[in-house]
């Protein structure tokens, strides 16, 4: 394939992709060569520009995949939440204390056992705790954090639902192996392809919509009969993928010629 009919992208994301050229991200605009800033000038859209160049394209009205507002929530539990309650979404009943005062007020706000997160920055299971008495809270809040508290729903599965442009391109359990809490593949969790709700789903593509995200594997947990969704994650794990058959790089071939994305 030509040079001129590819797609330019600068994360890594698609660099196995046969129509797609990556420039690699730059800290300074400077550093790129007067070639590849013609490409960039010259491209409809940029692939994957890195949350600095996103927000650049974006205020310039360039195209960009994943959006803008995908980039902005990235990692960030604190305003996923504040956007999931202002959107009306069902989600577990949680509040972020800031400071040695605010963190002294959580059990008037929360009973024995809740779940405690780093809000930024973490993935993959890291940074999630049960905190089952005050010594648990106490481990957890010496840190220099803010504190992301968060209601214990019980469940020994969650189903991450990952979407990609406007559609699910793919959904499994995740099932918690016997005495932990967290259903995370990384954390010792199984998958299972069968059975996955259509309401799950519906609530996965409704989200999606209404917060502007069209790249993004989103954990939604089911208690006491009803869905929540749980959080966001814009760079999600491939296990599914591999587990559904589906070739990861080759999807985005098609999804870019078909102008899905």
């Amino acid at each position: 394939m030509q040079n001129q009919l590819k797609k330019i992208a600068l994360e890594a994301r698609l660099r196995k992709c046969e129509n797609v050229i990556t420039l690699g991200v730059k800290p300074n605009f400077s550093d790129y060569s007067s070639e590849n800033i013609k490409m960039i000038n010259n491209a409809e859209k940029i692939y994957y520009p890195a949350i600095f160049y996103a927000d650049l394209f974006d205020a310039m009205g360039k195209k960009i995949f994943p959006s803008v507002q995908t980039y902005r929530f990235a990692q960030d539990k604190i305003k996923q939440t504040a956007l999931f309650m202002l959107l009306g979404l069902p989600h577990p009943k949680t509040r972020t204390f800031y400071g040695k005062r605010q963190k002294l007020s959580i059990k008037h706000y929360f009973d024995f056992p809740f779940i405690a997160k780093i809000p930024r920055g973490s993935a993959m299971g890291r940074g999630v705790f049960m905190i089952k008495n005050s010594e648990d809270l106490f481990d957890y809040t010496k840190e220099n954090h803010a504190a992301y508290i968060q209601e214990y729903l019980p469940a020994d599965r969650d189903l991450r639902v990952v979407i990609i442009g406007n559609r699910v391109v793919h959904a499994y359990w995740r099932i918690a192996k016997p005495g932990e809490f967290r259903s995370n593949i990384a954390a010792g969790g199984h998958i299972e392809l069968n059975n996955i709700p259509k309401e799950a789903i519906d609530l996965a593509l409704f989200t999606a919509e209404k917060a502007g995200w069209n790249d993004v594997g989103l954990d939604i947990i089911k208690s006491n009969g009803k869905f929540y969704v749980i959080e966001a994650n814009m760079k999600y794990g491939k296990e599914g993928f591999k587990k559904s058959g589906i070739d990861y790089i080759k999807l985005m071939e098609r999804m870019i010629e078909n102008g899905e994305i």
